[in-house]
């Protein structure tokens, strides 16, 4: 571990203020290219190949997520319960396992201020699984100047520069050689996963757990959850 100099960018003041325009396509363009270089990475020669089980990783993550849901909820939800139901009766087979990072977005990795990639931060829930399911997570945290649809609101890639979220999903096509011709499986997984886990934030917030807040404060979260878990009905075509 070592230091390394450059930007978080969490909001689009701070990508406006760090970031030339040409800088956030870059930004955009190095986030899939980097992505793809870590699921290229041969497990067994960097002693990984024991870092967790290789098979089946979707289906962990939906028995997983589902029981915190279950936990969790604080209403009546079907359509997480429904987008689940179907998911695991189509669930696509995994084409290799490689290091899946978890939570890989823009805000978890430093660029330089050409918006290249010069480290990718917060690993503490990588493991190794479907890489499709971290592409996928990080579109659904991606909202490009000119995408009409997102579950999650705060997004600094919004601001102008920034790839929309189809050319960063084909930028990583093209980088890793991966197929993507099942990808909405994996989009409608990766928008199910995220209400799930608002849904945990909105809870602890609503007991207390994470301080006193108004009512009205949390219905963001309430928001992101149903629009989430819609998002991810509307891939499936659930109802």
């Amino acid at each position: 571990m070592e230091y390394v100099e450059g930007h978080v960018v969490r909001d689009v003041e701070s990508a406006e203020r760090l970031l030339s325009e040409s800088a956030r396509a870059r930004a955009s363009e190095s986030l899939a290219e980097t992505l793809a270089a870590i699921h290229e990475v041969d497990l067994v020669s960097v002693g990984l190949n024991d870092l967790g089980r290789h098979e089946d990783y979707l289906a962990r993550q939906l028995r997983r997520w589902y029981g915190q849901w279950e936990q969790q909820r604080t209403r009546d939800l079907s359509l997480i319960d429904d987008v689940h139901a179907v998911l695991i009766a189509n669930l696509p087979a995994q084409q290799a396992a490689t290091i899946v990072h978890g939570d890989y977005r823009l805000d978890n990795t430093m660029v330089d201020e050409d918006g290249n990639v010069c480290a990718v931060l917060d690993w503490e829930i990588c493991t190794l699984g479907d890489p499709l399911a971290d592409i996928a997570m990080l579109a659904v945290y991606w909202t490009g100047p000119t995408d009409t649809q997102s579950a999650w609101e705060s997004g600094a890639t919004t601001a102008a520069g920034f790839w929309d979220r189809n050319q960063l999903i084909e930028r990583y096509a093209q980088s890793s050689g991966r197929d993507l011709g099942n990808f909405d499986l994996y989009m409608a997984f990766a928008n199910w996963k995220l209400a799930c886990i608002l849904e945990g934030v909105y809870a602890r917030y609503l007991g207390g757990a994470l301080g006193e807040r108004d009512t009205s404060e949390l219905e963001p979260f309430k928001r992101q959850v149903d629009s989430a878990a819609r998002a991810a009905a509307d891939l499936l075509n659930v109802n």
